[in-house]
């Protein structure tokens, strides 16, 4: 009879010890070396050098001169153009959850061209206030999502005369980066009537491993059901939903020293 895997505990052993060397290297901003590989896994060093080399022999690791970073099997993943896909995917449990919470509409949105486009939706559960977003491009003054690009410095303030969308848009560069200020402060960003008359929105930042933000998940209702307290709550919402999401996505915040890091 052949032996099976699972009656050889050493064989699962081994998977999970490759598996947390192979987070290590993926995770980390910066090439990491053998030794602190071995010291942070507290595996010994005969064990960590046989585990990489398999990596690398698989194309899960490469070496480089100043230690170990992804291999070229990331870097294939990474070009097939998903990412945007996998996030979707990976960010549909938080935005359901803060729909349940709230009944209004939750998003989530990525920069692109310099406008925001919001790539997920969860729809409100109001009949005023359901409308899709799906696929809209939006002016990143203008918005809550386009705010915390802005804020956290992915996006630039467009150059020229900035467009005015409602009589509440915000178009004076100090008074934008006082909000902008605001909203590095506080953690979320909010657009009131500055996209549309009797739009609110609240949105806040999705970060990756590095701590570069990547997306930011948002929700957005008509100004009566909006009012001061409702935005603070909502807004300290999204903030812990968009805090969960990028722990999933590799995010520390302890290790994040940036100024203006929520």
């Amino acid at each position: 009879m052949p032996v099976s895997v699972i009656s050889k505990p050493s064989g699962s052993q081994s998977i999970d010890r490759a598996a947390t060397l192979l987070r290590q290297v993926v995770a980390a901003t910066a090439p990491v070396t053998f030794a602190e590989l071995a010291e942070s896994t507290g595996l010994a060093k005969s064990t960590t050098s046989r585990i990489l080399s398999a990596l690398e022999r698989n194309g899960l690791v490469r070496r480089d001169p100043a230690g170990f970073v992804p291999g070229d099997v990331f870097v294939q993943y990474a070009l097939r153009g998903n990412a945007e896909t996998d996030l979707v995917g990976v960010a549909t449990p938080y935005l359901e959850r803060l729909g349940v919470r709230n009944r209004e509409t939750v998003n989530l949105g990525v920069l692109r061209q310099g406008l925001v486009e919001q790539i997920a939706q969860v729809d409100s559960r109001y009949v005023l206030g359901g409308t899709s977003w799906l696929g809209r491009s939006e002016p990143v003054h203008a918005t809550a999502l386009g705010k915390v690009f802005l804020a956290w410095g992915v996006a630039s303030v467009p150059s020229g005369r900035l467009e005015r969308l409602t009589p509440h848009t915000i178009l004076n560069r100090a008074d934008l980066d006082a909000d902008l200020a605001d909203v590095r402060r506080r953690g979320y960003a909010v657009a009131q009537e500055e996209l549309e008359e009797g739009l609110v929105a609240v949105a806040a930042p999705v970060r990756r491993n590095d701590g570069v933000v990547v997306a930011a998940i948002s929700v957005s209702g008509p100004l009566h059901r909006f009012g001061a307290a409702r935005i603070a709550e909502v807004g300290a919402q999204c903030v812990h939903e968009a805090d969960a999401l990028s722990a999933a996505l590799g995010f520390n915040a302890k290790n994040d020293k940036r100024v203006g890091a929520a």
